[in-house]
């Protein structure tokens, strides 16, 4: 047999998820993980570049916060890839996919980095709970309970960003 007309040995995949739900999880997880991916390098970013009379809060908030968001982004590729689906992996395709938009060309003030970032928190908030009904009408547990960690997560972070901006 020649290369192009080998077949796949591997089984097909009988998780007890039907393949039409498992592609429409693995779209919808494949936005979360441009939600998140593209958020952690904003807040990568405005670590970086964050000054002001608030920068050592700030500098060392938003590295735990990016810190989080990297360890979040392979937990979420991994489940698209045990659905049985390519996990997204370019800056082109996190471009296509994301909701959360990229991070301002020019460095902003220190309080409009916490907006940005609590629009950005939000943003992956709606996103997976988007996906949730889905997951749980599929009986997808292993999904649900990660879109209720990633809520938890950027619906805490939201607050806490929020409160910076009270007066």
């Amino acid at each position: 047999m020649s290369k192009n007309t080998a077949k796949s040995t591997a089984p097909a995949i009988n998780i007890g998820i039907n393949d039409k739900d498992r592609a429409a999880i693995a779209k919808g997880l494949s936005h979360l993980l441009a939600d998140t991916y593209t958020l952690y390098l904003t807040t990568h970013n405005f670590h970086w570049n964050v000054t002001g009379p608030m920068f050592n809060t700030l500098h060392n908030m938003f590295m735990l916060q990016y810190t989080e968001l990297w360890n979040a982004v392979d937990p979420v590729a991994e489940r698209i890839r045990a659905l049985g689906h390519a996990a997204p992996g370019s800056y082109a395709q996190f471009g296509k996919l994301a909701s959360v938009p990229d991070a301002p060309s020019t460095p902003p003030k220190a309080l409009e980095m916490v907006r940005i970032l609590v629009e950005g928190h939000e943003a992956v908030a709606r996103t997976a709970r988007n996906l949730f009904p889905l997951a749980n009408k599929a009986d997808d547990q292993p999904t649900a309970d990660l879109l209720t960690q990633r809520l938890t997560v950027h619906e805490q972070t939201a607050w806490m960003l929020r409160s910076l901006l009270e007066e």
